[in-house]
């Protein structure tokens, strides 16, 4: 279990009603200290373990929204038949040869977009995918940004709801409008960013790790990792 409950969000309990009001500031964080660049330039696999817990924020011109980082996947560059940079570096994946601590961000399946960190030294390919996030500030708002009628689809009270919001890694890029031509080679770690990882404190008391899911190369490979117990994980969660 996580060393203390993450709360839901930052909303008072109860049924959301719209017109969805502005997100808070970045003060309804609390104290948080911006990640630096050296923390990604590691190995993907301790990057991604020690991610979790992390807050990932979005400042927005009507607030920020934020979610806390609950579930990973490392890719381990040229030596990982599922990394992107396994084929070597085209137009396309250049972020993951390029400095640590920037977004990679990929189109799949015609439908959606994946956010990850480049890891390792500036040439060195190796990422982490994010794949899912616990709401924790703006939560209306996100939930409008992937589309759902608060009123009509969710209760805020109840977890069931909560995970429409972020829980796999094509709603959480929605619900913070990550895209590739928005966010492709941004700096997560630069306090200019509008799109960061910052840490306020929390601690993961226990992880799990399993083989990753949703592809087929290389996928018996045990480099997902996510927080153990934690109800926002997607797919089947191993406790």
């Amino acid at each position: 279990m996580e060393s203390r409950a993450s709360p839901p969000g930052h909303p008072a309990a109860g049924r959301a009603k719209t017109p969805v009001a502005p997100p808070p500031n970045e003060s309804a964080l609390g104290r948080v200290t911006s990640l630096k660049a050296e923390f990604f330039n590691r190995d993907p696999r301790r990057v991604a373990r020690e991610l979790l817990g992390k807050l990932l924020i979005r400042k927005t011109p009507r607030g920020i929204l934020a979610g806390r980082i609950v579930e990973t996947e490392a890719y381990l560059g040229k030596n990982d038949a599922a990394a992107h940079a396994a084929a070597g570096k085209t137009a396309r994946n250049a972020v993951l040869f390029g400095p640590p601590g920037h977004a990679y961000v990929y189109f799949i399946y015609g439908n959606h977009y994946c956010l990850n960190v480049s890891c390792l030294q500036d040439g060195v390919p190796g990422g982490v995918l994010f794949r899912a996030l616990e709401p924790v500030v703006g939560i209306e708002y996100m939930a409008e940004a992937r589309g759902i009628e608060l009123a009509k689809e969710m209760d805020l009270r109840k977890i069931s709801s909560l995970k429409k919001i972020s829980s796999g890694p094509g709603r959480m890029a929605k619900a913070l409008e990550i895209t590739r031509e928005r966010d492709n080679g941004k700096s997560l770690v630069s306090a200019r960013s509008d799109l960061r990882i910052v840490d306020d404190g929390y601690r993961v008391r226990r992880v799990t790790v399993t083989p990753r899911i949703g592809i087929v190369k290389a996928a018996e490979q045990p480099l997902r990792y996510f927080i153990a117990g934690n109800p926002f994980v997607s797919g089947r969660r191993v406790h």
